[in-house]
């Protein structure tokens, strides 16, 4: 703890530099309270007054009631937090709280650097450090905090269906309208692509519900008959008709009451908060994975909806939110548990005119989940976050809402070509995070409510300077984002995890100019590892990232290339051997299909051996050495010294033998 504390007070030193004040007082104050309230005064307390200083921002003046942690200032800064007042004594009035004219950009980055630096820190393994208190440590505080949590879960599931009864119905026929004008083409392109049988299903590395080994999901000994009817097990399983029968190759077929329900588990988010997700039964996420495949790649073809809606790429939601910040235009919202309030009723009337593509997804779809404490609940909303299906469908749903607010407002309707011309550079949707104009913003923040969302007031902006969008924050077209420390600092080369996490906040800081808070991670990682060479980004080696470059001690006899000394990430994916009709259909499945090379298949059309639909044996197989020996995500990381390229490169591999 006390190396989290110094790391704190040289940042705060540094910065105080910067910004012409002192940090003496507000040394003193954050080390006595970690002495008395641990860690969670650095990850909750501190983090709380950050985000009431983004409040601030937006409002224009100062409420010493949003961080009841810290006592208000006497005399001439009365109107400020006692702590940290030299630094918000530069942005606010120190008597009034209100914003000043041309508060100094400089010093916002530092307050958000030094009170959000620890927000998003993992929860550490000794209770220790969580608390000076050995009954509030980490176990007890990470189950209550996890039973409210799924407490919450629940309450929200019965908020969507509150929603869905009270909304009406004149505004979810408005919404099916609009969703069909603005996704229209895109809904076709997939509805012909599962009439056709073109849905490629995908298992991935990740966890399922039956919790079965990452390859033992290519054998599939259940299938879900809502399945059957749509996506066939002998065509979208078997690697091709002639399997039918054979061992491993016969799956038992689950009615829907008897089908598994998705697994409710919480995962670390903040100290404060955990994050709750659900996993997916194998079949379901197999079939998810194909289904967002194929609206990624009609989402790609439509140049319209690329501007409006980002799947995969967040840049252009940072680049509005910039704009934004700049020209006070444009207003970032975020959404309160945006994924478990879209309501299947949403995505029912969105796909109603494409009747084939929304039985696809209704019968990829979980219906129940598993939530410890609670039992198995049947699912009111779409997804929880786990659903391959969720991010996609939630962001299509979003934008949908949201014009039907702007054209509600505008009293008349929009047309898609109008849509187009006035909004399609100035409304944006990433999953929840939301870019709108700003002289829309609260017409689409009352529709969103209306259809049972919670605008999260506290990571919105639109009457300031400030805004937030996917990971980047800007004041007047400023970047004021920081770097995060993720993990506690390690005390020993053993804490793998720890050293390479203090590593890449090392390398973010000195990219971000705290030079004295880098050159003091310099010297306590090489307490840990005695090799920290001067590497290049690209470079495999735990190293100094640093405008000077690298430096190297040897050169490769065979390519006399640079090599330098360090340590290496190493992780191994765990032993997983998969062999017959389930390894055939994992390498077929590696690769997209060979273009003209589907049968023909079609709703009630699937009759006979020609009509396969996307039977895989048409597929492309791909060879990896080991995928059918180890899959899946390693369960354990370590690092090993050894000679690798300072900048990376074929260089890299193993030399260790040398």
């Amino acid at each position: 703890m006390k190396s989290l504390t110094s790391l704190w007070s040289c940042t705060a030193e540094e910065l105080a530099v910067r910004c012409c004040t002192s940090a003496t007082r507000d040394i003193k104050t954050v080390a006595s309270r970690v002495e008395h309230e641990g860690l969670s005064f650095l990850a909750i307390t501190l983090a709380s007054l950050g985000k009431a200083i983004e409040k601030w921002l937006d409002q224009g003046f100062v409420d010493p009631s949003d961080c009841p942690a810290f006592k208000t200032g006497k005399g001439s800064h009365r109107g400020l937090p006692a702590f940290l007042s030299g630094f918000l004594g530069r942005v606010f009035d120190p008597s009034s709280g209100v914003l000043c004219n041309e508060p100094d950009t400089e010093t916002i980055y530092a307050l958000r650097q030094l009170t959000l630096m620890f927000g998003k820190i993992a929860l550490p393994e000794d209770p220790v450090m969580v608390s000076s208190s050995p009954q509030n440590g980490r176990k007890v505080v990470s189950e209550a905090r996890e039973r409210v949590a799924m407490s919450e879960y629940v309450a929200c599931e019965q908020e969507v269906r509150a929603a869905d009864a009270r909304l009406d119905p004149s505004y979810m026929d408005e919404f099916q309208r609009m969703s069909a004008m603005l996704f229209g083409d895109l809904f076709s392109k997939v509805d012909r692509d599962v009439y056709w049988g073109r849905i490629i299903p995908k298992h991935g590395p990740g966890a399922v519900a039956e919790k079965v080994s990452a390859n033992a999901k290519y054998l599939q000994q259940t299938w879900p008959a809502r399945l059957e009817g749509i996506f066939p097990f002998d065509s979208y399983v078997l690697p091709n008709h002639h399997f039918r029968g054979e061992e491993g190759a016969r799956p038992h077929f689950l009615e829907p009451g008897a089908e598994l329900p998705v697994r409710v588990c919480a995962v670390p988010k903040t100290l404060k908060t955990p994050r709750i997700i659900a996993i997916e039964p194998v079949a379901m996420q197999y079939l998810q994975q194909g289904l967002y495949r194929a609206i990624l790649s009609a989402l790609q073809e439509d140049g319209i909806l690329t501007r409006m809606v980002g799947i995969t790429d967040q840049t252009l939601n940072q680049q509005m939110a910039r704009e934004g910040s700049l020209s006070g235009d444009l207003a970032t919202l975020d959404l309160s548990e945006a994924s478990d309030r879209v309501s299947n009723q949403h995505v029912l009337a969105m796909l109603q005119d494409w009747p084939l593509l929304s039985a696809a997804v209704q019968a990829s779809r979980s219906r129940k989940a598993d939530v410890p404490g609670h039992g198995i609940i049947r699912f009111a909303k779409f997804a929880s976050m786990g659903s391959a299906l969720c991010f996609p469908i939630e962001a299509m749903v979003f934008l949908t809402v949201i014009f039907v607010g702007i054209q509600r407002e505008l009293g008349t309707p929009l047309s898609r070509k109008k849509l187009i011309k006035l909004y399609s550079e100035r409304v944006r949707v990433f999953g929840d995070d939301i870019i709108v104009p700003r002289e829309h913003v609260l017409s689409v923040v009352s529709e969103l409510e209306n259809f049972g969302f919670q605008v999260n007031a506290g990571k919105s902006f639109w009457t300031g300077r400030f805004r937030e969008s996917c990971g980047k924050e800007y004041y007047d077209g400023e970047d004021v984002g920081i770097v995060r420390v993720r993990q506690v600092l390690p005390t020993q080369r053993h804490n793998a995890s720890g050293v390479i996490s203090a590593v890449a906040f090392r390398n973010l800081a000195y990219k971000a100019g705290l030079w004295k808070t880098t050159a003091w991670m310099d010297s306590y990682i090489r307490k840990l590892i005695h090799e920290f060479p001067n590497v290049t980004p690209s470079s495999p080696l735990l190293g100094r990232e640093s405008v000077l470059g690298y430096n190297y001690q040897r050169l490769d006899p065979n390519t006399l290339s640079p090599l330098t000394k360090g340590y290496v990430e190493r992780s191994k994916s765990p032993n997983d051997i998969l062999s017959g009709v389930g390894a055939l259909t994992k390498c077929l499945l590696r690769k997209e299909p060979l273009i003209g090379s589907f049968a023909i298949g079609a709703q009630g059309g699937r009759n006979s051996d020609q009509n396969q639909g996307c039977d895989i044996n048409h597929l492309v197989p791909s060879v990896n050495d080991e995928h059918l020996e180890r899959y899946g995500r390693p369960k354990s990381v370590s690092i090993k010294l050894g000679w690798r390229s300072p900048f990376g490169g074929a260089m890299g591999k193993n030399l260790d033998s040398w």
